[in-house]
């Protein structure tokens, strides 16, 4: 295999910095990749398109281990079941990093309606709901429009009421409406204990018509005060909505055994392939590219994210492959790492972050998939001015696949967030989630949800850009330049 000598790459790199020097983006003035990384690429892309490693390893992980909430035995399970893939695949090196945090368990919940009419109602506990006390809490049902609503309701209003939260999420490729949506899941438990509510009860944060309700993690720090939490599925909050703008009060029970647990200790499992250059010093540079490993305790996780974890995988192996026979490494080591307990507060990104943070200028560049596996077609970067060259050409070559466009900003992905705080460089492959909220965090989250066909095209994508980033003639800016 050809390549630029480190001389002709340093020059390069000088020509490369001029568009960023002059406020550019382009880079007409200098392709950054010599002709064989370019070959490498668009190999990696059609091997990509014909194998079906990505859906493999998804299926495997759901039906062998099944969900995989933080801190139960499946969690456990998982990450043994990482180690033994990555070893069984032949990466470099395959080691895990503790992540510890304090856990919760589902039990039962029941939420029903008790007048004017009696109906069970499809609902679940979210993530760190407290339990009810035996028997549950009956009362008087209180609306709102938004948490924005309850908020500024006053606590006469809300005091010993069942407290209803009636906003919808709307459908986008992009996923932006769950942002808006999800601040009812989020705090709504938190204002309701503030202002004296016997539970809060919400509709389901996704775009589903079917009756599957969405649980979740709710946001709150050491010392908050909770109430009792569920999500009812969206047909049940239509039926609810129904009801509340009749004559009749509506009154409800929810019932919800629960527990919150102290401590446990999950592992981050990390898969190394070694670059040429010397993967031993303290020095030597890493792409790293990453999802999930944990799920919520319904469905079997398959979108959210065993499906990530079979994307990046396969785009690693399929590299490590091309590696091995060809006899030529990435220039720069890649690493794939596995995140213990996302769902429940991203542990395992902060572990990473606190453990790696002085080695943030170490990771040239990073990206998460866990968005399911829609076909990916935009991709954004929060990178230095003279990276955007770079960025630019990796697009280049992702075109085919329908990558249309790039941007600048974004994210890495949810695990990576707490290294940008360190000035982590991030690029995120824009995956289409037009169907992905129908399923997230139900018993629908299943296999049968994945698309092969997309699969296959996430990972040629991964595989692309995970290859090129680690050939690049200049960093992706990690370090404090990258810091707002």
């Amino acid at each position: 295999m050809i390549r630029f000598s480190p001389l002709a790459r340093s020059a390069r790199a000088a020509l490369l910095s001029i568009p960023a020097a002059l406020g550019l983006v382009s880079f007409a003035l200098a392709q950054p990749f010599d002709a064989a990384d370019l070959d490498v690429a668009r190999e990696l892309r059609e091997q990509a398109l014909a194998s079906d490693l990505a859906y493999e390893i998804t299926a495997d992980l759901t039906t062998r281990v099944g969900n995989r909430l933080a801190g139960s035995e499946n969690d456990a399970r998982a990450v043994e079941w990482a180690v033994e893939m990555f070893e069984s695949m032949g990466f470099d090196r395959v080691w895990t990093e503790p992540a510890t945090f304090p856990y919760w368990t589902r039990e039962t919940e029941r939420v029903s309606i008790v007048a004017p009419t009696e109906q069970e109602l499809v609902a679940i506990a979210l993530g760190f709901s407290p339990a009810t006390p035996d028997g549950g809490v009956e009362a008087e049902v209180v609306m709102f429009d938004d948490l924005d609503d309850f908020e500024a309701a006053s606590p006469d209003s809300v005091e010993g009421r069942i407290v209803f939260i009636r906003s919808r999420m709307e459908r986008a490729r992009d996923g932006s409406g769950y942002g808006p949506a999800v601040q009812k899941r989020a705090r709504g438990s938190v204002v309701g204990a503030e202002k004296g509510a016997a539970a809060v009860v919400i509709r389901s944060v996704g775009t589903s018509t079917d009756r599957f309700a969405h649980t979740g993690m709710m946001r709150f720090t050491a010392g908050s005060r909770l109430v009792p939490a569920a999500a009812i599925s969206n047909p049940d909050a239509d039926q609810l909505e129904r009801l509340m703008t009749g004559d009749a009060a509506v009154r409800m029970r929810v019932e919800i055994e629960a527990s919150v647990n102290e401590t446990y200790t999950s592992r981050n499992v990390i898969a190394q392939i070694d670059g040429a250059a010397d993967p031993e010093s303290i020095d030597a540079p890493i792409v790293a590219i990453g999802a999930h490993l944990d799920s919520w305790d319904v469905g079997t996780g398959a979108l959210d994210d065993a499906a990530g974890v079979g994307i990046v995988t396969a785009a690693a192996r399929l590299i490590m492959e091309h590696a091995d026979e060809h006899g030529a490494r990435p220039d720069r080591s890649i690493q794939v790492i596995l995140f213990a307990a996302e769902e429940i507060g991203l542990w395992g990104g902060r572990a990473w972050a606190d453990a790696h943070g002085d080695e943030v200028e170490r990771y040239l560049v990073a990206s998460e998939s866990d968005f399911g596996a829609g076909r990916i077609y935009a991709m954004t970067a929060r990178v230095a001015d003279e990276a955007m060259p770079v960025i630019e050409a990796i697009q280049a070559e992702l075109a085919p696949l329908g990558v249309e466009s790039v941007e600048r900003g974004g994210g890495a992905g949810p695990d990576f967030t707490p290294m940008l705080a360190r000035g982590l460089a991030a690029v995120r492959l824009r995956q289409d989630g037009s169907k992905y909220f129908d399923y997230h965090h139900t018993e629908n989250d299943t296999l049968d949800k994945v698309d092969p066909e997309a699969m296959k095209q996430n990972v040629a994508a991964f595989a692309v850009f995970t290859w090129l980033a680690a050939q690049s003639p200049v960093g992706f800016g990690s370090g404090p330049e990258l810091l707002d």
